[in-house]
């Protein structure tokens, strides 16, 4: 599968495992399944209160050392202290020694603490905590911050980013400072963006389905997609988006969908916060 490079050094898939509401037992079995149908990459939080399921299927896995492991940094423990703590119970949740990647969930730049939260991030980086960490939902002016303030920037940056919002600035802050750029809700979510004509007539020329159309359409622009599947069958479809090659034009037309205001839940990270 291809992979994605950071400027830390830092290498990912070009597909992760979304694990957001795969809680309990049903979400220890639907990870369990993601990871021996190939997906090596899983994406969690400690808002989603699954860390503990996501560590559980890993454990069982026998594979720790194949896999990377994301969570995240909830924006009610920003505080140095508070950080620390919470990604030290981050392990205590998964059961596992170290995670491989943890991220500020949100900038939250009312509350303006996330610099200090980065700074905790590093400290625990360099505790051996966590190997790599990055941020979500960061804008320019707040990675530029960051890089001024303490001199690091991150290696992720997780933003809302599919078809009817292709995020072309922060892409290519991202590609100008070696920052992987993952998508969330990369297939949409509560919108006809799966119905589209445009992704459906692309599909019916590849044979796939349009959810591949859209994994595949993220990856040829750069951005690492990040869909959830409970499913086998979806999680098999999924993946193999990754072998999925669009034309130049297939890509500039699904990329022309986009517009401003196309943000989901109308979540602007210059002013929405989630704790």
């Amino acid at each position: 599968m291809q992979t994605f490079t950071a400027h830390g050094g830092l290498t990912l898939p070009a597909l992760g495992f979304g694990t957001y509401r795969l809680n309990g037992d049903a979400g220890v079995h639907a990870i369990e399944q993601a990871i021996d149908g190939g997906w090596t990459l899983l994406d969690s939080a400690f808002n989603y209160e699954n860390e503990g399921a996501v560590g559980r299927a890993v454990r069982n896995s026998g594979r720790r050392d194949e896999l990377v492991i994301t969570s995240k940094l909830p924006g009610r423990h920003h505080a140095h202290d508070e950080a620390i703590a919470t990604i030290e119970e981050s392990l205590f949740r998964t059961g596992l020694d170290v995670l491989d990647l943890y991220l500020i969930h949100w900038p939250n730049p009312g509350v303006d603490k996330y610099v200090e939260a980065w700074g905790a991030l590093i400290e625990a980086r360099d505790r051996g905590l966590v190997k790599a960490i990055g941020v979500c939902n960061f804008e320019p002016e707040h990675l530029d911050r960051l890089q001024a303030e303490t001199g690091e920037l991150p290696q992720v940056n997780q933003i809302e980013l599919h078809p009817y919002f292709p995020q072309a600035e922060l892409l290519a802050y991202g590609a100008e400072h070696g920052i992987i750029t993952e998508a969330w809700t990369p297939l949409g979510r509560g919108n006809d963006l799966l119905e589209h004509p445009v992704l459906t007539e692309v599909a019916q020329a590849h044979d796939a389905t349009t959810a591949q159309v859209a994994l595949a359409w993220s990856i040829a622009l750069g951005a690492l997609p990040l869909p959830k599947a409970a499913s086998p069958q979806r999680q098999a479809e999924n993946l193999a988006a990754a072998d999925l090659a669009l034309t130049d034009d297939e890509v500039a037309r699904i990329t022309a969908l986009g517009h401003p205001d196309g943000r989901t839940y109308d979540q602007d990270p210059t002013r929405y916060e989630e704790f």
